[in-house]
C-alpha cells in the first residue's frame, strides 16, 4: 500500500510544513540570553539607555508567544485558501511566509531591528497555523483507508523531528553562539526550498479533484499515483458513495458546520482532543526541564545536551506510534497515553517535592519527564490531527480544521499566559492540573470515541450516529433535499462530466 509516490508525497509535504512547526518551538531556547542581549543593545543605541528588567522581559515573552497568534491567524485564513487552491497548492504556497519570516528573523540582527524578529515570529506562526490544518487534510486524502492512521502519523513525527533539530543546531558548536544566532532562523529556508522544489511534481488530493473539481480524469490519475496502480476503480466508486450521501458538494461554513446535528459530537470531540492536546501539560515539561537536570547533579555546560534526550524520546515515541497505529486503533494509543501521562505526573509532583530529601529523587524526576513526553507522542501527540481528517465529510472538512485549528491555538496561548501563574502559586503541584486534564479527556474518549481503524469515512459517520439522535436516513437527507435513487445519482454525476471536465448540473 506505500507506494513511493505516496511516501514522497508525505515527507516532503511534512518536512516544510509540520518540521517547520516542531523546529520553531525549540529554535529559540538556545539563543534566548543573546537575543536579550540584542534587544539592550539595540534599546540603548536608539534611546541612549539601558531597558528595564520588566520591559525586556515583556519584549521576550511577546517574542516567544506571539508565535501562536500567529497560528490562530492561520487556522482562521487556511478554509478559503484550501479551498481556492487545493490542498497540494496551500502547502506550496504557504512557504511565502515561510521564506519571509526566514530572512526578517535572520537578517534583524545585521539591521538592528528587534522588530523584524517579532514580526517574523508573527509571520511563521501563520505559517504553521496554515501547515497544521492543509498538511493533515492532505495525507488524510491521498492515503488509502488501510495506512491512513499510519500516514497521518508523519504530521507528528516531522514535529518532533523540527523539536530536536532546533535543540541540535542550538547547540554551541554549531549555531548556538552570539555571533551566528540568526542562521537559526535562516535555516527555515531550506525545508521550504525542498518542498517547492519537489511537491509541484506530485498530484492533488484525488478526493478534492473529484469531490469539488469534478475532474474524474485527473483524479483518477492521482489514484493511480498514489496507489501505484492502474486499476482505482474501486477507490473512485469509494469516493463516489460518499458523493451520493451527500449529494452536495459544496463547502460548509464553520456556522453551518455548528448547526449540523449530525456531527455535533464529532466537533464536540475534535474540541476535547485538540484542547487536551495543549493543556495536557507538555509545554510546563519543557519549562521544568533545565531546573530538574540541575537539580540531579548535571553542570550546567552539559544540560544541552542532555536536553537533547527528550528530543530524541519524543521522536522515537511518535515514530512507534506510527508503526504500530493500524494495529492497536486510535483509540487505545489516544487513551492510553493520556492514561500513563496520569500517571507519571502524579509520581513527578511526588518526586519534585521531595527531591531535596532524598538524593536519588532527581533522576525519578528525569526519568518521569522522559516518559511523559513518550506517553504524549505515543497518542496524544498526533492523533488529533488524524481523527479531525477521519471524521468529517468533504464538504465539512476544512471548516473542521478551522474549528481544530482555532481551538487549538487558543489553548496554547492560554498555556503560554496561564502557566508562570498556576506554577507561582501551586510550585510542583502544578502538575496536578494537567494530571486532572488528562483523566478528563480520557474519560471523555473512552465513553465517546469510536475506533475508526480501517473504516471509511462514511462508516465514522455511521459509528456516530446514534450518540448523535440521528438516523442514516435524516443524515442522507440533510446532504439532500429531496432523496435520490443511488442509480439517478450515478446518472447525474456521469452525464455532468466529459473527459474530466465539467460542464453543468453537478449534484
Amino acid at each position: 500500500n506505500w507506494s513511493g509516490s505516496l511516501i514522497v508525497a508525505s515527507l516532503t509535504g511534512a518536512f516544510g510544513s509540520s518540521f517547520l512547526y516542531g523546529y520553531n518551538l525549540s529554535v529559540v531556547n538556545a539563543p534566548a540570553a543573546y537575543i536579550k542581549k540584542f534587544y539592550n543593545e539595540t534599546w540603548e543605541r536608539r534611546y541612549g539607555f539601558s531597558v528595564d528588567e520588566s520591559t525586556l522581559t515583556l519584549l521576550w515573552s511577546v517574542t516567544v508567544s506571539i508565535f501562536a497568534i500567529g497560528g490562530l491567524v492561520g487556522a482562521i485564513i487556511v478554509t478559503p485558501i484550501v479551498k481556492f487552491f487545493g490542498r497540494k497548492c496551500t502547502l506550496l504556497l504557504n512557504n511565502v511566509f515561510a521564506v519571509t519570516a526566514a530572512l526578517l528573523m535572520s537578517l534583524s540582527l545585521l539591521a538592528g531591528s528587534f522588530e523584524m524578529l517579532i514580526l517574523g515570529r508573527i509571520i511563521m506562526g501563520v505559517d504553521a497555523g496554515i501547515s497544521l490544518s492543509a498538511l493533515p487534510m492532505y495525507l488524510s486524502e491521498i492515503s488509502p483507508k488501510e495506512i491512513r492512521g499510519s500516514l497521518g502519523q508523519v504530521t507528528a513525527i516531522f514535529i518532533c523531528i523540527g523539536v530536536f533539530t532546533g535543540q541540535v543546531l542550538g547547540l554551541p558548536e554549531i549555531f548556538g553562539q552570539e555571533s551566528r544566532w540568526p542562521y537559526l532562523f535562516g535555516a527555515i529556508i531550506v525545508p521550504s526550498l525542498i518542498q517547492v522544489v519537489i511537491l509541484p511534481f506530485l498530484p492533488e488530493s484525488p478526493r478534492y479533484l473529484l469531490l469539488e473539481k469534478h475532474n474524474t480524469s485527473k483524479a483518477e490519475k492521482a489514484f493511480q499515483t498514489f496507489l501505484g496502480k492502474d486499476d482505482v476503480s474501486h477507490e473512485v466508486e469509494e469516493v463516489l458513495t460518499e458523493s451520493r450521501v451527500q449529494r452536495n458538494t459544496k463547502l460548509v461554513s464553520i456556522l453551518q458546520l455548528l448547526g449540523t446535528r449530525a456531527v455535533r459530537w464529532q466537533i464536540i470531540t475534535v474540541v476535547v482532543t485538540m484542547g487536551c492536546y495543549q493543556l495536557c501539560g507538555l509545554n510546563a515539561i519543557w519549562y521544568y526541564t533545565n531546573n530538574i537536570f540541575s537539580e540531579a547533579g548535571i553542570s550546567h555546560e552539559t544540560i544541552p545536551y542532555v536536553t537533547l534526550s527528550t528530543g530524541a524520546v519524543e521522536t522515537l515515541a511518535a515514530v512507534f506510534s506510527g508503526l504500530v497505529i493500524e494495529r492497536l486503533g486510535r483509540r487505545p494509543l489516544l487513551i492510553g497515553g493520556f492514561g500513563l501521562m496520569i500517571v507519571f505526573f502524579a509520581v513527578l509532583t511526588v518526586s519534585l517535592t521531595l527531591q531535596k530529601t532524598v538524593h536519588w529523587l532527581p533522576y525519578l524526576s528525569i526519568f518521569c519527564i522522559l516518559a511523559i513526553i513518550a506517553s504524549f507522542c505515543i497518542g496524544p501527540g498526533g492523533i488529533p490531527f488524524v481523527l479531525t481528517g477521519e471524521f468529517f465529510q468533504q464538504s465539512q472538512r476544512p471548516a473542521a480544521f478551522m474549528i481544530a485549528g482555532t481551538v487549538n491555538w487558543l489553548s496554547n496561548f492560554a498555556v503560554g499566559l496561564l502557566f508562570p501563574f498556576i506554577q507561582s502559586g501551586l510550585q510542583t503541584y502544578c502538575f496536578l492540573v494537567f494530571a486532572a486534564i488528562c483523566f478528563a479527556g480520557a474519560t471523555y474518549l473512552f465513553f465517546v470515541l469510536p475506533e475508526t481503524k480501517n473504516k471509511t469515512f462514511h462508516e465514522i459517520n455511521q459509528a456516530f450516529s446514534k450518540r448523535n439522535k440521528v438516523s442514516l436516513e435524516m443524515q442522507e437527507k440533510h446532504y439532500s433535499g429531496e432523496r435520490k435513487s443511488s442509480t439517478e445519482q450515478e446518472s447525474n454525476f456521469t452525464s455532468s462530466v466529459d473527459n474530466g471536465e465539467t460542464k453543468k448540473g453537478i449534484v
